[in-house]
């Protein structure tokens, strides 16, 4: 039996993810593996007997350690938790346009509660003989891909959250060798997150959660130590950082 963690299980590809992982009948789904799912302000409707929802706020420590101490053992962890806009903020389109307040939220999601989850999770991921930890980047947090500019709090964190990534990985490939690290960049999806921006992006490139959450499983699924460290869309293909 394995354990499967899915943070941000109540969002769009979280939630997917979820169900993807309950199907029985789906390749990627199995029988005999328990999925605990985070959710933050109201616990979804969603049950089944090998689903456990518990709450979390990833951008506090005490919530953090609370919601893996709870966890008995961990054979995968996958951060879906994202922030791309508020009813108050949004991607900026020039600096006089950024607020450090909603700087400071963007890093703190992105950066600072994947640093807090590594932390507390790594004593747990450690047991398994085949562990996984991939997190949700995005692809315009790569430094070397930006040719448009803007998204100043938006790029700036995940481009932080692919650095922790990458020296995670460095770490971890030497003292926890059975943990395969991965960032992914979903692509497009229609998700509440991507929404306010979907007019832009032409119909054949705007993606399910299904399908993106069915694609990213089945990389995680197949990846091993020799991947780690890797930032790879949901193709499976290489990223710049």
């Amino acid at each position: 039996m394995a354990v499967k963690v899915i943070l941000g299980g109540s969002g769009g590809i979280g939630l997917a993810m979820v169900k993807a992982l309950l199907d029985d009948a789906s390749p990627i789904g199995s029988s005999q593996d328990q999925v605990i799912a985070s959710y933050h302000h109201q616990c979804p409707s969603l049950t089944h007997p090998r689903l456990t929802w518990r709450r979390l706020d990833i951008t506090k420590a005490a919530s953090v350690t609370r919601f893996f101490e709870s966890c008995q053992q961990i054979d995968w962890l996958i951060n879906t938790i994202g922030l791309l806009h508020r009813d108050y903020a949004g991607p900026e389109k020039r600096l006089d346009q950024v607020d450090v307040a909603w700087l400071n939220e963007s890093m703190a999601t992105h950066l600072t509660g994947n640093v807090l989850t590594a932390q507390s999770a790594a004593a747990k991921l450690a047991l398994s003989p085949q562990a996984k930890f991939a997190v949700l980047s995005a692809k315009v947090g790569s430094i070397s891909d930006n040719q448009l500019g803007g998204w100043y709090s938006y790029r700036c964190s995940k481009a932080a959250l692919n650095m922790f990534i990458k020296t995670l990985s460095i770490e971890w490939r030497r003292q926890m060798p059975n943990v395969t690290i991965l960032a992914l960049h979903p692509g497009t999806t229609d998700t509440a997150l991507s929404k306010p921006f979907q007019g832009r992006v032409p119909a054949h490139q705007l993606q399910s959660a299904e399908s993106v959450a069915a694609q990213l499983i089945a990389l995680i699924d197949a990846a091993s130590p020799d991947d780690t460290g890797r930032f790879i869309d949901y193709q499976g293909r290489d990223l710049g950082w």
